[in-house]
């Protein structure tokens, strides 16, 4: 620091032509100017300037001395100009890891709108569902469900619920399940990959039983399940955020909603300690807040009314 404070009152005193003109653009006396000064003569072992009553002039020294200064001190001036717009206007490259759910029913749509709030930032996108491993090689995550890593920060901006679904097609072809224990008389489309979402659970007076989804269908990602579902191949343990758009379109029916167990499933952007700081991050997670915070895949309030409209008529099958 003493280094760039002497070169720079050096080159002041040379741009302004004496030691009180310069002293007085630096907030100094004249005296701390000429010390600063001499004090870089010294360290450097050679005469920069002459001094005369009457002008100042540089020694063949002095001359080389200043082009270099001048250029280090412009590119001090740049870097800390730089620095300054980068923390006020996010920027660089967004590393991001997310589930391909989210990825594909939600987040694919709201990004053009990110980027165009932001055109300095890019953004790199892995989509994976290993819960292993969130934020390797990644800025910030986006994760469903519970975050099971205490050294990581989680934001929760949404929340989305699991709920049991078929189609009209498999409705029409097997009837109505009406209470829990019907679920066994039908085909299940088991997911592999999440084992938890196997367990359906079910209120039975003031406790909650699961029951242990089986099916002929096994499957390792949650997309193949829901186009399963879809296509009349069973019934599907999945959340609104998944099948929100297949049941306002009408492909999937929610089922059993007044013996399903509901419990929110937090959606978190997760990112490891002190990465916040980081302002790309910081609008990321401001912007997920923003867009999600009233999601649009909540079907459940509609559920009442989709169940309705799925009456059974005396041969047990839908109207």
């Amino acid at each position: 620091m003493d280094q760039v404070s002497d070169m720079r009152a050096f080159v002041q005193v040379v741009q302004r032509g004496s030691f009180s003109a310069a002293a007085e653009d630096l907030g100094l006396t004249p005296s701390a100017v000429s010390k600063l000064v001499s004090r870089l003569e010294d360290r450097l072992g050679v005469r920069l300037l002459h001094r005369t009553t009457r002008r100042l002039a540089l020694t063949p020294e002095g001359e080389t001395y200043l082009v270099r200064a001048r250029d280090i001190l412009t590119a001090i001036e740049d870097a800390e100009t730089e620095v300054a717009r980068a923390s006020t206007t996010p920027r660089g490259k967004l590393r991001l890891n997310t589930g391909s759910a989210f990825m594909l029913h939600e987040l694919a749509a709201a990004l053009p709108d990110f980027l165009a709030r932001h055109p300095e930032i890019e953004i790199e996108i892995t989509v994976t569902d290993r819960v292993d491993n969130l934020v390797e090689n990644a800025d910030v995550a986006i994760c469903i469900g519970p975050i099971a890593d205490r050294s990581l920060v989680a934001r929760r901006f949404a929340a989305t619920e699991r709920g049991i679904y078929a189609a009209p097609r498999y409705l029409e072809r097997r009837g109505i399940p009406q209470t829990p224990d019907d679920l066994a008389q039908h085909d299940c489309i088991v997911l592999s990959s999440v084992p938890s979402i196997n367990h359906w659970p079910f209120r039975d007076g003031n406790a909650i039983r699961s029951f242990e989804a089986e099916g002929r269908l096994v499957v390792d990602d949650a997309e193949a399940a829901l186009r399963l579902a879809v296509s009349g191949a069973g019934l599907v343990h999945l959340s609104d955020l998944l099948v929100g758009n297949a049941v306002r379109r009408g492909e999937l029916v929610p089922l059993l909603t007044q013996h399903h167990m509901v419990e929110p499933i937090p959606i978190s952007a997760v990112y490891p300690q002190g990465r916040h700081r980081m302002l790309k991050v910081r609008v990321f997670i401001d912007f997920l807040v923003e867009r999600f915070a009233d999601a649009p895949w909540r079907t459940r309030l509609d559920r009442p009314k989709a169940e309705a409209a799925a009456t059974v008529d005396s041969d047990g099958a839908p109207d």
